[in-house]
């Protein structure tokens, strides 16, 4: 038995991306389609909206915990030497409602669910079920891609706002042990500054982000072409990619929030 190299790619670099970029938009083209198209699996989507939603409450919480209280414990230092350590809790919502939560969340999720629909979906795809399903006349597009990439959309702001009610906790238990801080003080002075434009927007754009994590992971899954390599190459570049795409994304949505809604300061 021998065996061949494998075929490498000569292609010029700069082709490939924009090949690469092509497929992406026409496969973004055809998840749009899908979504007029009967039947809707509700069935199918509402498993998805579990496995990306229920399934993340816990390594979500954990991450919020950990970013309140971090946050909280590296600041208390830098304001208590300024004299505004009575500033610390309106600074920390600021920072974990407006970027912090919403980029740390969608990271963490585009790391745990990237992989995950890349890999399920490669795996279905080099043994040969999506082929099937075509048979069976079950539309994959449908029922593969257009649940998870929905079930992605609906649940990243749901998550956002959990982990940035549990970073905001961590962040007063912080100022419970160290300055004895009353939970209506710290509430009062938190929402302060932050105008409901700012919880919305922040919050709601990671709508955007659970779009792009949910159909590059979908998309590279689905054109895997060869073996079980192929498939571990299509999740890692699914994480790489999206996590990537988020965060060229944020600076995006952040731009343009500021030219319709302004910032605090106004």
């Amino acid at each position: 038995m021998t065996l061949s190299a494998p075929r490498i790619d000569k292609r010029n670099p700069a082709r490939r991306f924009l090949e690469k970029t092509g497929e992406l938009a026409a496969f973004a083209g055809e998840f749009v389609r899908s979504l007029g198209r009967r039947p809707f699996e509700f069935r199918e989507l509402l498993r998805q909206m579990d496995e990306v939603g229920l399934k993340s409450f816990a390594l979500t919480g954990v991450t919020g915990l950990a970013i309140g209280v971090v946050l909280a414990m590296q600041s208390r230092g830098t304001l208590v030497r300024f004299g505004a350590e009575s500033m610390l809790p309106s600074m920390l919502a600021l920072s974990v409602i407006k970027e912090i939560g919403p980029v740390i969340t969608s990271l963490v999720l585009a790391g745990r669910l990237g992989a995950g629909i890349g890999a399920e979906i490669g795996s279905m795809r080099v043994t040969e079920q999506i082929d099937a399903l075509e048979v069976a006349a079950l539309r994959p597009m449908q029922y593969l891609v257009a649940t998870r990439v929905v079930a992605c959309f609906v649940m990243f702001p749901i998550l956002t706002a959990w982990t940035d009610a549990i970073a905001l906790f961590g962040g007063y238990l912080e100022s419970v042990i160290s300055s004895g801080t009353d939970y209506r003080l710290f509430l009062s002075s938190a929402f302060e500054s932050l105008r409901l434009s700012d919880l919305l927007v922040d919050t709601l754009k990671t709508s955007v982000f659970g779009l792009v994590v949910g159909l590059v992971s979908c998309y590279l899954g689905f054109t895997v072409r060869g073996g079980t390599r192929e498939v571990g190459r299509a999740a890692m570049e699914a994480v790489v990619l999206s996590s990537l795409l988020v965060l060229l994304t944020d600076v995006i949505v952040v731009r343009l929030s500021l030219i319709l809604f302004g910032d605090i300061s106004g």
